[in-house]
């Protein structure tokens, strides 16, 4: 079937099997181009469809020789409907892992459940001895509790006050302004519970548990601190609540690997277009002023660049922790910089519809955000047809 783009807000209706194959293979060959050393040799990876986790998949993959499991819950092709994007990357991660003889292995299901942190457990035991990495990179807007059976919904919300603010119809082009009402108390601890690191410490006891992690193991999850004009619904939202929850939780999992020599770590990374970043109000604006005034300087860097960054010159250095504040790595620097916020700091205020084109990148946001899905690479000729 001939497969075009169908947008939805922050998401696409519709994948491209042949376009996400080549979105991987670009990603694939940054990686081959920028090896590392010290690299870990087996890597678990949950979260590992799209965004930071499919790049810090293939980083480790293709720029160190790792050995990979990927934990992602994706849709496949049914009743004629194309897979999701995050399915056709992990098709496509595994063809090209093999094709190199590296060991990969895919676990398609709910990562909150017991059920999955199961076969995961059983393919460790299986097939992979022990794990010198784990990569935690769940975004999810719901999560089913693994041992009450409660159902929590993260929302993305200020906390205290209303947040009034400027946001951007991507599809349209049309800034406008936007009021959110503050979460409620059961709003925030949903959200904490469905985002933050309670998920990511059990899977850490799980494989703790089952002598699964090898002396040394390092295990890295993401989060952001971003500008000032983002904090009310983001650093001082309630996913700003989760990402203090995940530091937290970082401190236990630290404590808990003591014994083996492992470390937790927390790395604050960079702005980028992924589904999670785009479904945020402010944000997409924020970003297209970014992206322009760091193209314009040289400066600009997706999600495989910075992971290539935090694997190969920080987690697999010679000083794996050199720039870590408290368990915190930063990959933020560049875009925090006095010289970048400055300037986005000028183009905030007098943003318009009708000055967007000229003030910010908003054409090359909607590129990065359609490439998500498989769509606008110069090396698909999407007039064909194609076989979901």
């Amino acid at each position: 079937m001939i497969i075009q783009p169908k947008t939805r807000g922050f998401i696409s209706l519709t994948a491209h099997p042949r376009g996400c194959e080549e979105n991987v293979r670009e990603q694939v060959a940054f990686a081959e181009k920028n090896r590392m050393a010290n690299a870990p040799k087996n890597v678990l990876v949950i979260g590992a469809s799209t965004g930071y986790g499919l790049a810090s998949r293939i980083a480790l993959a293709f720029g160190g020789g790792a050995n990979t499991i990927g934990v992602f819950f994706e849709r496949s092709a049914e009743n004629g409907k194309p897979a999701s994007a995050g399915w056709y990357n992990s098709v496509a991660f595994k063809k090209f892992a093999e094709g190199r003889e590296l060991q990969a292995e895919n676990v398609n299901g709910d990562a909150f459940s017991s059920e999955i942190k199961d076969v995961v457990v059983d393919l460790i035991k299986q097939k992979f001895g022990k794990i010198d990495c784990v990569v935690y990179s769940l975004a999810s807007p719901k999560r089913i509790d693994p041992f009450t059976g409660e159902v929590f919904k993260s929302v993305l919300k200020p906390i205290g006050e209303p947040f009034v603010g400027k946001t951007v119809n991507v599809d349209r082009g049309e800034v406008h302004d936007v009021t959110i009402e503050p979460a409620t108390a059961e709003e925030i601890r949903a959200t904490v519970k469905t985002m933050g690191g309670e998920d990511w410490e059990l899977w850490m006891q799980a494989l703790l548990g089952e002598n699964l992690l090898a002396s040394g193991v390092k295990t890295v999850a993401y989060s952001y601190v971003g500008p000032e004009i983002t904090w009310p619904i983001y650093a001082n939202g309630t996913i700003g609540a989760a990402k203090d929850d995940l530091m937290r939780v970082r401190s236990a999992i630290d404590f808990l690997l003591a014994g083996i020599g492992g470390r937790a770590i927390v790395s604050v990374n960079k702005a980028v277009v992924t589904q999670a970043s785009a479904a945020i109000p402010v944000v997409p604006l924020y970003i297209s002023i970014l992206f322009k005034v760091m193209k314009e300087k040289g400066l600009h860097e997706g999600c495989i660049e910075q992971m290539v960054k935090l694997f190969k010159d920080n987690l697999c250095g010679p000083f794996p922790l050199k720039s870590a504040d408290e368990g915190r790595l930063r990959l933020d620097g560049i875009e925090l910089g006095a010289d970048v916020q400055e300037q986005v700091a000028k183009i905030w205020p007098n943003i318009s519809t009708e000055n967007l084109g000229e003030l910010s990148d908003i054409g090359g946001y909607r590129e990065e955000f359609l490439k998500l899905f498989g769509f606008g690479l110069q090396s698909v000729d999407y007039s064909e047809d194609v076989e979901i």
